[in-house]
């Protein structure tokens, strides 16, 4: 049973960047696509990023350009750096497969970006 893990959120100026990762207990070799998932003020969470597990990315059009998704099978890790950071980003950041497994969400992360 994999459990996914999230840090790395925290309160930036926009323009600014961060880095999140997703620990992964249990190994990653398990996910084919992984990804990260914001949730704004609403309940939906969307996704943002994914990688495959050969290292195939795929972003959404709101981040393309600004944020990288990558993947460390020897640290069991999956990161996204977020540059360029816009008040539209704040939110909590999830890590997941893809498509999202219920029992695989884990707290989350808060990112909130101050104009």
């Amino acid at each position: 049973q994999v459990q996914l893990v999230e840090s790395g959120g925290g309160l930036v100026q926009a323009g600014g960047s961060l880095r999140l990762s997703c620990a992964a207990s249990g190994g990653l070799f398990s996910i084919n696509t992984i990804g990260w998932y914001r949730q704004g003020s609403g309940n939906q969470r969307d996704l943002v990023a994914s990688v495959t597990i050969l290292g195939g990315t795929n972003y959404d059009d709101s981040v393309k350009g600004r944020f990288t998704i990558s993947r460390d099978y020897a640290k069991n890790r999956v990161y996204l750096q977020m540059n360029s950071l816009k008040p539209e980003d704040t939110g909590g950041y999830y890590c997941n497969e893809v498509p999202a497994a219920s029992n695989y969400w884990g707290q989350g992360t808060q990112v909130t970006v101050s104009s």
